[in-house]
């Protein structure tokens, strides 16, 4: 074990540049609180500018290929209905003839082609993204994860000034850019898993857990805004944008409390100050267990599978991302393509109006964090949401043509439901098992962990929009059906938690009403 003065010497290296030069400004150093903020903030908006890079390519679909249904040229909140011969003339115009080879007949099916190749390398990325990440320092990980990202977004938009053509350089360079686009979420993940103990864990990952939503939203802004200025500029902006915030991360992330000497025990006298039974009984229990700079071994693929309750989770979560991200590719499409009191809105209109399920999301991530921190039950709240979004597809499908205002409500409703459970589990629920018991207080195994709920789900997020695609042909009711299913597995895959933890409540409540009738006992004999 090394000694006070070396390890000292060797947080004072492992502080990131920035933080070491706001602490000498300040001439001491930062609080506990402090770090939390930064670590929030920093992590918030990396993760932001990563869906705002995976954002992008849905948008300008409409650029490559005209006379697709891709949504999201223009991002006014005007409603159009169906474009008349007239105006989609026009409209090709502005667009052009698209862009060769994605502007024949073939180019929705070759656009299709790209997002399932990004999506199946992302998925298999993550699980080695999350190997590597708890055995390499997080913060130069993610650094690296990021600019990567920000590389080879851009280079897909090069394509537009080098003149470049060839179906296999565009595959290519998505491929490539979904492998370093894995190496976002089991770090931001890990590293905010670090810094926040397991009580109010919920709640703020769940506000913290907008990101998403706001980075979808931030990515079609700024690529639709663009798109009149020539399409590569849609993929090289938001690339330059990712590649700055890696560089913010490299410079102000602390990716643990013990790589930058802070003090824990501020966290610890908060838990024990908000939980009666800790203040009774005088426990701590931090998050990462032990203070001593004790070597830890990085866990193994195979040993993070076994760790209690990350199975059920991962394969509930290939079901739920299934749903989520089957209205992330499909919604404006299938919106465009229904009649709302009897008309059909433009692909413009439909798109934007695609955007409450994701406001929906951001309440549903909120709500399932708190609810699930009040209950101290992740699986009995994810389930129940998962059940809730049965019915509200059905809904959604059966009545969301009546009026628009029920369209919109109805979407809400779904995103609420069908995001609140992904959310929760590839936030707090991934952090939770991170740190399981199991593991004897091993903080090496958060990026694992995250991975492979993730990656598993990631499958789902593939497999949902490919079989979409083959379905819609012939009935929108049967890819409903087939979303109602998967939620309906989703619970099922939970209901040995769910049956655990209703045994853990019913346990702790028999062992309440037993102290306090104890505690009546001498009243009663004086």
């Amino acid at each position: 074990m090394a000694s006070p003065s070396e390890l000292a010497t060797e947080r004072s290296h492992s502080k990131p540049l920035g933080i070491r030069c706001w602490e000498y400004i300040k001439r001491a150093k930062l609080s506990y609180k402090t770090h939390q903020a930064v670590v929030l903030i920093i992590t918030f908006f990396a993760y932001t500018t990563y869906h705002a890079t995976r954002k992008t390519t849905s948008i300008v679909k409409s650029a490559l290929d005209p006379q697709s249904s891709a949504a999201g040229f223009k991002f006014s909140w005007r409603i159009t209905y169906l474009s008349s011969p007239a105006e989609t003339q026009r409209r090709s115009w502005v667009l052009g003839d698209g862009w060769a080879p994605f502007n024949g007949s073939d180019g929705t099916a070759l656009l299709g082609q790209l997002d399932v190749a990004f999506l199946a390398v992302y998925a298999i990325g993550m699980y080695f993204s999350g190997l590597l990440g708890d055995r390499m320092n997080l913060r130069i990980f993610l650094t690296v994860g990021m600019i990567g990202t920000g590389l080879f977004t851009s280079l897909f938009g090069v394509g537009y000034w080098a003149n470049i053509h060839s179906f296999y350089y565009f595959l290519i360079v998505q491929m490539i850019a979904g492998l370093f686009q894995s190496s976002g979420w089991p770090s931001v993940v890990a590293v905010v898993g670090n810094w926040f103990g397991k009580k109010k864990r919920g709640l703020i990952m769940g506000i913290w857990n907008a990101h998403t939503s706001i980075g979808n939203i931030t990515g079609s802004l700024i690529a639709s805004t663009l798109l009149s200025y020539g399409w590569g500029w849609s993929f090289v902006v938001p690339g330059l944008l990712i590649a700055f915030m890696g560089i913010l991360v490299c410079l102000l992330l602390p990716v643990s409390p013990e790589s930058v000497g802070a003090d824990r025990q501020e966290e610890e006298e908060d838990d024990a100050v908000d939980s009666p039974k800790k203040k009774k009984e005088g426990v701590t229990e931090p998050l990462l267990g032990s203070h001593t700079e004790m070597k830890e071994n990085a866990v193994g693929f195979i040993e993070a599978w076994r760790i209690p309750g990350v199975a059920p989770f991962a394969f509930c979560l290939f079901f739920a991302k299934l749903v989520a991200y089957t209205f992330l590719y499909w919604l404006p499409y299938y919106i465009s393509h229904t009649a709302i009191e009897g008309k059909y809105l433009s692909d413009e209109t439909a798109g934007n109006l695609s955007t409450f399920f994701d406001v929906g999301g951001v309440l549903g991530g909120i709500l399932a964090g708190h609810i699930s921190d009040r209950l101290d039950a992740r699986a009995i709240t994810a389930a129940t949401f998962m059940y809730c979004a049965i019915p509200a597809l059905y809904f959604y499908r059966s009545y969301g043509h009546i009026s628009l205002a029920m369209n919109i409500a109805l979407m809400f409703i779904c995103g609420m439901f069908v995001n609140g459970p992904y959310a929760l589990i590839t936030t707090a629920v991934s952090a939770d098992l991170g740190t399981h018991s199991s593991l004897n207080e091993n903080s090496k195994a958060l990026a694992t962990v995250t991975a492979i709920i993730d990656g598993t789900g990631s499958v789902g997020a593939a497999i949902g929009p490919l079989l979409t695609g083959y379905i819609s042909a012939n009935s929108w009711s049967a890819v409903f059906t087939m979303l109602m299913a998967a939620a309906l597995v989703a619970g099922l895959l939970l209901t040995r938690l769910v049956v655990a933890e209703v045994a853990a409540r019913i346990s702790e409540t028999r062992s309440q009403g037993r102290s306090q009738s104890r505690s009546q006992e001498p009243e009663l004999n004086v």
